[in-house]
C-alpha cells in the first residue's frame, strides 16, 4: 500500500533526506528473521530492520524489537550523527549507548532514553543529558548538551510553553523545506502551518493549495488532500481553490459504494468497490473531508447521502470495539491505526455527542497501542491527539504524560519529524519509510490556537471530561502490551475482573473475561444477574465471559436464548456467539430460536449485521475465525424446513458477503426438495455481489457456481463468464474448472469466453487458461443432463 505519488514522493525525498541526516538513509525493512538480543559490547550484529531518530540529539540508533515491542533492548547502537547537531563530537557511528545518568538501562532502552532527553530538555535539567557510552571496549559518561524546552503543564498540549515552543520549531522546519510536491505528509505540514496562523506562510499555503486543487488521484490521496483545501478556504476565505475542492468532493461522493464505504478505489459502476473492498482508514478520511469541504460551502445531495451512509455503517461499532480493517467484526483494542481517533473528529464535527465521547475515550485509553499499525503506524499517531483532545485538558494531558516520550524521542534536533516506524514484529512494511512526519506530528500541538475544525475550532459535541473520567479512561489503558495482548490481565484480582465486564470499554471487558475464562471458580451466578440486568455493557461482558467459558456455562443458554429477542441488536449478536461455545445438546436446542432470528427484522439494524451473527453460530464462522465449529455444520437432519428455507433465502439477501458467504457451506447438505425452492436465490446471489464486503464476496458466489455446474443447471454457465470478469482477486480458474463440468453443452457461452479474453489483453497468463477452457470445451463430447433452472425445481417441487 503505498497511498502517494511514488516518483514525486522518492525524488522529494533524495532531497530532504540529505537535509535531515547528511550521511546516512532511512534503514530498509528487515527481510527474515530478526536477530536474538545482541550485545554489542561483544561483538553482536544488528539487522537491516529500520533504525530509530534519537530525539533532539541529533543522532540515530538501531534498537533491538521483537513482537513490536522494544522492552528487552537495554542498548542503543548509534547509527548516524547529524553535522552540527548536539551530538556531534560526542557520538559517532558504532558507539554503543548503554544508559542515561551514569546508571545502565533497567528496562526497554528506547523508552528510557527518550524520558532521559524530556527530563533533560526541562528548566531543572537545564539542557544536561549524560550517556553512558561504550566506544572501543571503554565506557564513559560523557555529557550532551541539549537546548531547554521546558516542561510539559498538566494540560499538554494547552496551556504548555514547551508544547507552543515545539509547534513553532516544527512550523520553521516545514516551512524552510517548502511543500514541493502534493503529497499526504504535505497536506499535514500545510495544515501544521495554517494551524499557526502565521501570516508569514501564507503565500507558501497559497501556492500549495494551487497546487492541490488541481491535483488528481485516488481515494487515498483525496481524503486528505481535501480536508487541507477545506480547511485553507474556512481559514483564509481564498475562494481561488474553492471550484477544485467542489470538484474533489463530488468525486469522493460519488465514487462512494452502495452502502458509503471506499477503498484503494472508488467504486465501480454497479456500486461495489473494486480491488479487495473496504478500507475504513480510507473511508473516515474521505467522510471527514466531505463534512468539511460541506461546512466550506459546497452544498449537493451527493455529499449529505454519501455522509449519511458513511456514518451509518461507521456508527455500528460504537460500545463494540474498535472500528476494523474493513467489514469486518470489531477490532478488539481500543485503537486500530488511528480508525478510532479520526471516527472521534469525524462524529464530533457532527455534532454526534455519543458517538463522538466513546471514540474519543477509545482514543485517549490507547496510549499504548500506538507502536502499530497496518502496514505502519503513520495514520495512528497522526489521529491520535486530534482524537484524544475532543475529551478536554485533563484528559489530552494525562495522555500525553504517559506518550510525551514518543513525541519527544521522534522530535529531531531541527523540529522536524521523519517517520519513526514500528518496532520490529509488527506490520510495518516500509510503506512510509521516510516520510516527512513533520505536520502530522505537530497536529498535536496545534490544539491550543484552535484555528481548524481538525483541532478544536468548533466547540466540541460534549462537555470535557472531569478529572474522575479521566482517570477511569487512563486506567482502561493500564497493563496492556503487545507481547501480553489476551494475557495482560491476569495479575487482576477475581474481583477486579468482574468489576471490569461492566466497563464503557469493549478491550476492558474483552481483556477481563479473557482472564476469568483461565480461571477456576463458579462465576455463574454473578454472570446471570448481568445477563438479567438493565445494563448492557454489563451484559456485553457476560457474553464475552461465555465465551470464554465454554460448557462450564451451559447455565446461561435459556438466559441467552432470551436476549436473542432483546431490542439492542449487538446483545442479540453476543447471545449468537456466546450460544455458540455452550455443550452439543445446548446448541442444538437453540437452532429454531436463531433461524426465526434470521428472519426477524429489528428497526434498530437496518444493515441486518444480526444475520452475520447468526449465520456464523449455524453454518460458517467468518472467514479467519478460530472459533468452535457452527452448530449446522456437520448436519440439517432433523431441521424444520419451514425455518430454514426462510433463513437460507434471508442471509442470501444481505448486503454483507460475509452473511451471505455463510450458508455457502451448506449447500452440499441440502437436498433435491430443499433446492427446488431455494436455486432462485442461490442463483442470484451468485450472478450479484454483495453491496458490502467485497474482500469475501467470491466466496457464496463460487460456492453456488460449484453447486450450479455439478446439477448442469443451464443458467450456471454464463454466470460462470460473468464472474470471471477480470478483477482483483478474480476467480477464473475456478470459474472455468466449473464451465467444463457441462462439457459440450457449454460451446453456447464459446462467444463471451472469447468477449472474455480480449477483456484480459495484456494478461498472457489468463488468456492462456481462458484458451484452455474453449479448447477443451470445442474437444468436449460430453453430454451430461442439461437442466434448466425452472424445470428443476417444478420436477422437485411436486415431490414436496
Amino acid at each position: 500500500m503505498k497511498p502517494f505519488q511514488a516518483l514525486k514522493f522518492f525524488a522529494w525525498m533524495a532531497v530532504v533526506a540529505p537535509l535531515v541526516f547528511p550521511a546516512h538513509g532511512y534503514a530498509a525493512q528487515a527481510n527474515g528473521k530478526p536477530p536474538t538480543n545482541p550485545d554489542f559490547t561483544r561483538g553482536g550484529q544488528k539487522d537491516d530492520f529500520h533504525d530509530w531518530t534519537l530525539g533532539p540529539t541529533g543522532a540515530r540508533g538501531w534498537i533491538y524489537g521483537s513482537k513490536c515491542e522494544t522492552g528487552e533492548a537495554r542498548q542503543i547502537l548509534v547509527t548516524a550523527v547529524a553535522k552540527g547537531s548536539p551530538a556531534d563530537g560526542v557520538l559517532t557511528n558504532g558507539d554503543v549507548i548503554l544508559g542515561v545518568g551514569g546508571l545502565p538501562f533497567s528496562y526497554d532502552a528506547r523508552i528510557s532514553f527518550a524520558k532521559a532527553m524530556t527530563a533533560a530538555e526541562s528548566e531543572l535539567g537545564g539542557g544536561r543529558l549524560q550517556l553512558l557510552r561504550w566506544r572501543a571496549g571503554r565506557t564513559d559518561l560523557v555529557p550532551l548538551k541539549l537546548k531547554v524546552m521546558g516542561t510539559y503543564s498538566a494540560t499538554a498540549p494547552y496551556d504548555c510553553p514547551k508544547s507552543k515552543k515545539i509547534f513553532e520549531q516544527g512550523c520553521e522546519a516545514i516551512a524552510k523545506r517548502g511543500l514541493p510536491w502534493v503529497i499526504i505528509p504535505n497536506h499535514m505540514n500545510a495544515l501544521a502551518l495554517l494551524a499557526s496562523g502565521n501570516p508569514k506562510y501564507r503565500s507558501l499555503l497559497a501556492e500549495y493549495a494551487k497546487k492541490v486543487a488541481a491535483y488528481n488521484a485516488g481515494p487515498w490521496e483525496y481524503g486528505y488532500a481535501n480536508i487541507f483545501l477545506a480547511e485553507y478556504v474556512m481559514a483564509t476565505g481564498d475562494r481561488s481553490v474553492f471550484e477544485g475542492m467542489k470538484r474533489i468532493a463530488l468525486a469522493t461522493a460519488n465514487g462512494a459504494s452502495a452502502v458509503g464505504t471506499w477503498g484503494h478505489n472508488f467504486a465501480m459502476p454497479n456500486g461495489n468497490l473494486s480491488g479487495y473492498g473496504n478500507m475504513n482508514a480510507v473511508g473516515l478520511s474521505l467522510t471527514i473531508s466531505l463534512v468539511l469541504a460541506r461546512e466550506a460551502g459546497v452544498q449537493d445531495p451527493a455529499l449529505d447521502r454519501v455522509i449519511d451512509k458513511s456514518v451509518s455503517f461507521l456508527r455500528w461499532y460504537v460500545d463494540k470495539g474498535a472500528i476494523p480493517y474493513g467489514d469486518h467484526e470489531p477490532w478488539p483494542g481500543h485503537e486500530d491505526n488511528g480508525k478510532c481517533s479520526s471516527a472521534a473528529v469525524l462524529f464530533d464535527l457532527l455534532g454526534d455527542r455519543e458517538a463522538a465521547e466513546f471514540f474519543a475515550k477509545m482514543a485517549a485509553a490507547a496510549y499504548s497501542e500506538r507502536d502499530r499499525g497496518h502496514s505502519g503506524n503513520y495514520f495512528n499517531l497522526l489521529w491520535a491527539l486530534p482524537g484524544v483532545i475532543r475529551c478536554g485538558p485533563l484528559t489530552a494531558g494525562a495522555y500525553f504524560k504517559e506518550q510525551s516520550w514518543y513525541y519527544d524521542l521522534a522530535r529531531s534536533w531541527d523540529g522536524s519529524v521523519v517517520y519513526p516506524g514500528e518496532p520490529q514484529g509488527g506490520e510495518d512494511y516500509g510503506a512510509y519509510n521516510g516520510w516527512d512526519c513533520t505536520g502530522s506530528y505537530l497536529l498535536a500541538f496545534a490544539a491550543p490556537q484552535k484555528s481548524l475544525y481538525l483541532t478544536g475550532k468548533k466547540p466540541f459535541s460534549f462537555p470535557a471530561l472531569n478529572r474522575g473520567q479521566t482517570d477511569e479512561v487512563i486506567a482502561a489503558g493500564r497493563d496492556y502490551s503487545e507481547a501480553t495482548e489476551t494475557t495482560c490481565y491476569d495479575g487482576h484480582t477475581t474481583e477486579q475482573l468482574l468489576a471490569g465486564l461492566s466497563s464503557w470499554s469493549p478491550a476492558v471487558r474483552l481483556r477481563s473475561a479473557q482472564s476469568l475464562g483461565r480461571r477456576q471458580g463458579d462465576f455463574m451466578p454473578v454472570l446471570l444477574k448481568m445477563l438479567s440486568g438493565t445494563s448492557l455493557n454489563a451484559r456485553y461482558g457476560a457474553c464475552e465471559v461465555i465465551k470464554c467459558l465454554g460448557s462450564r456455562a451451559d447455565a446461561a443458554a435459556p438466559q441467552l436464548r432470551a436476549l436473542l429477542k432483546d431490542s439492542d441488536p449487538w446483545t442479540q449478536s453476543q447471545a449468537c456467539f456466546a450460544l455458540l461455545v455452550l455443550s452439543p445438546e445446548v446448541r442444538k436446542a437453540c437452532v429454531p430460536d436463531l433461524l426465526t432470528l434470521a428472519v426477524t427484522a429489528n428497526p434498530a439494524d437496518p444493515r441486518r449485521r444480526v444475520q452475520r451473527a447468526v449465520g456464523a453460530a449455524l453454518f460458517s464462522p467468518p472467514p479467519g475465525s478460530r472459533g468452535p465449529q457452527s452448530i449446522l455444520a456437520g448436519s440439517l437432519d432433523g431441521v424444520d424446513r419451514r425455518l430454514l428455507i426462510p433463513a437460507v433465502q434471508s442471509l442470501l439477501k444481505n448486503e454483507d458477503s460475509v452473511a451471505r458467504g455463510s450458508v455457502g457451506h451448506i449447500y452440499s447438505k441440502l437436498t433435491d426438495q430443499d433446492l427446488a425452492v431455494l436455486l432462485p436465490s442461490i442463483l442470484k446471489a451468485s450472478e450479484q455481489m454483495a453491496p458490502s464486503g467485497e474482500m469475501f464476496a467470491e466466496g457464496i458466489r463460487l460456492a453456488g457456481l460449484d453447486l450450479l455446474s455439478r446439477l448442469h443447471i443451464r443458467e450456471g454457465m454464463p454466470v460462470c463468464v460473468l464472474i470471471s470478469e477480470p478483477k482483483w482477486g478474480s476467480p477464473l480458474v475456478k470459474c472455468m474448472e466449473f464451465l467444463k463440468r457441462y462439457g459440450a453443452h457449454a460451446k453456447e457461452v464459446l462467444p463471451q469466453l472469447q468477449a472474455l479474453r480480449e477483456k484480459y489483453k495484456g494478461h498472457a497468463q489468463e488468456q492462456a487458461v481462458i484458451d484452455k477452457t474453449i479448447a477443451e470445451i470445442q474437444a468436449s463430447t460430453a453430454t451430461p443432463q442439461l437442466v434448466g433452472m425452472n424445470e428443476f425445481m417444478a420436477k422437485y417441487k411436486s415431490a414436496l
